[in-house]
């Protein structure tokens, strides 16, 4: 019995040793989305923290200071960049991050709009061309939503694959082929939405949301997207933008009204009750929803929004 086990004993160093947690690379994303997309590249060959994780609202986030020390240790950190997530650039000096740094929006060409309210004010078209308008001589700002369009989306997943490849050379042909794979999967999804959206007369293709996040879908898909507040979920609409508001939605006969995940339902409600009109449910736009909820992945986002607004626009029943 003691001879076995001495043999196993000297035995166990053959043995093929399993890797821990602690051997994988640390990524840091900034939100929801991002960590989605290295989630669906990477898999278990990394070690993800998503700091703004599902219905947090990444626009005006406050990081805590165990976010900041997430960093410290990273292989990697993925954001998205076009203003949207600066506070991600504070925290990396405050950890004194030198490593790798993907920015998911490299390459994209942004729309364009006006800096009031940090965006669009309401009844600005965001269908038909990719740029935004001039805004009068209006200061003008990137949009940062470009991950709407799913075409840009991939142009996301190979900026994060390259990044993966980088910062783990082990795997790195892993991360490519997934990278790959995972923007095709994407590109397939603009090619449904857009079978979706043909079904619906161009005359009705009007959304009302809370707020302007939807520019990029708008413009790749022909849909005029209208919102009480601009790109920030911290503008406040006045009462005369509501009214004319109001006074759009009735004179178009508008029937597709819809809140975000993240804001508050309230003024939105009260704005479709003044206008007669119902909300016709929640749409994603800047987080996904907890593992559990109906649009737990990027992939989701879309096969849930796009099957509330395309028979919203029609004027189905719900």
């Amino acid at each position: 019995m003691r001879r076995r086990t001495l043999l196993s004993a000297l035995a166990l160093p053959l043995l093929p040793r399993i890797a821990s947690g602690r051997d994988r690379p640390a990524v840091v994303a900034s939100f929801s989305i991002l960590g989605d997309m290295v989630t669906q590249i990477a898999g278990d060959r990394v070690r993800l923290r998503t700091i703004a994780g599902p219905n947090v609202d990444a626009h005006h986030f406050q990081p805590r200071p165990g976010d900041a020390e997430a960093l410290r240790g990273a292989a990697l950190v993925v954001r998205n960049g076009l203003g949207f997530d600066n506070w991600m650039d504070r925290m990396m000096r405050a950890a004194n991050h030198r490593g790798p740094v993907v920015t998911a929006t490299e390459g994209v060409t942004p729309r364009r709009m006006p800096a009031h309210s940090h965006g669009h004010s309401h009844g600005h078209s965001h269908g038909g061309g990719g740029g935004g308008g001039g805004g009068g001589g209006q200061r003008m700002v990137p949009d940062p939503h470009a991950w709407q369009d799913p075409r840009l989306g991939a142009l996301y997943a190979r900026n994060i694959a390259r990044g993966l490849a980088g910062a783990d050379p082990a795997n790195a042909a892993a991360h490519q082929a997934a990278g790959e794979a995972y923007a095709a999967r994407l590109e397939a999804i603009d090619g449904w939405i857009r079978q979706q959206v043909a079904g619906v007369p161009e005359a009705r293709r009007r959304v009302v949301i809370s707020h302007d996040a939807f520019g990029y879908f708008g413009a790749a898909y022909g849909i005029r997207f209208l919102s009480p507040q601009g790109v920030s979920t911290e503008a406040e609409p006045s009462a005369q933008q509501v009214g004319q508001l109001i006074r759009q939605i009735r004179a178009e006969g508008i029937t597709a009204v819809f809140m975000e995940n993240m804001a508050n339902p309230a003024s939105l409600e009260r704005l479709a009750r003044e206008a007669g009109v119902r909300v016709r449910g929640r749409l994603y736009s800047d987080a996904l929803s907890e593992p559990s909820g109906p649009v737990p992945t990027y992939e989701a986002m879309f096969r849930h929004n796009v099957g509330l607004m395309v028979p919203a626009m029609r004027g189905d029943a719900a």
